[in-house]
């Protein structure tokens, strides 16, 4: 992740988080934890708010969460009561650790180079028949906007994106509208893959 989309959010951390925490993402959330059972561990790669890893913690879930900015890492740890560790997604170096990886809209602010690479980091970190959400906006932009960088994908570009992501593979995928107050117009491709 470059630095600018950092300092973007170290600087607008609350403000962010404001808009975000209480965001209703009961759906998505079910839809995930659905694929793992009660107990399984969690990797919420790129936290923000700690709106999902609190709702992962509170449904029974063991859960680690990281994220890049470090106001971040500091609200969500406050909010969640877990240690939040400060990180970059490129310095995941787990084997086999987790049952599932929450990447919600995080993961889309590396370029396609980055993300590759990632994609597999986040493959070797799962255990096997391990599970991947996140979601990116629907589209075909990349490059910066909004003072961040972004990645967006469209249901092709992603499923030819992933082909030679060997240890992954795609599950389900699902366009829904952005959560967000007044935000419903922007769409977003959301996805579960699989580790093969």
């Amino acid at each position: 992740m470059n630095n600018k989309t950092l300092d973007y959010y170290n600087k607008n951390a609350e403000t962010f988080v404001s808009g975000t925490v209480s965001v209703d993402f009961k759906q998505t959330q079910d839809k995930f934890l659905n694929r793992l059972k009660q107990g399984d561990s969690i990797l919420d790669f790129g936290c923000g708010s700690g709106r999902d890893t609190k709702y992962f913690l509170k449904s029974g879930f063991l859960v680690d969460a990281i994220d890049g900015s470090r106001e971040l890492c500091k609200i969500a740890g406050e909010y969640t009561g877990l240690e939040v560790k400060q990180m970059l997604f490129q310095e995941l170096d787990s084997i086999e650790k987790y049952d599932g990886i929450w990447a919600c809209s995080s993961i889309l602010h590396l370029p396609k180079t980055e993300l590759k690479l990632v994609l597999r980091k986040m493959g070797t970190a799962l255990k096997e028949n391990g599970i991947i959400y996140t979601s990116f906006k629907y589209g075909e932009f990349e490059g910066e906007r909004n003072g961040r960088y972004f990645t967006d994908f469209t249901m092709e570009m992603f499923t030819e994106f992933i082909q030679d992501v060997d240890n992954l593979k795609l599950e389900e995928y699902w366009i829904t509208g952005d959560v967000r107050p007044g935000r419903g117009e922007e769409k977003w491709l959301n996805l579960i893959l699989q580790k093969n």
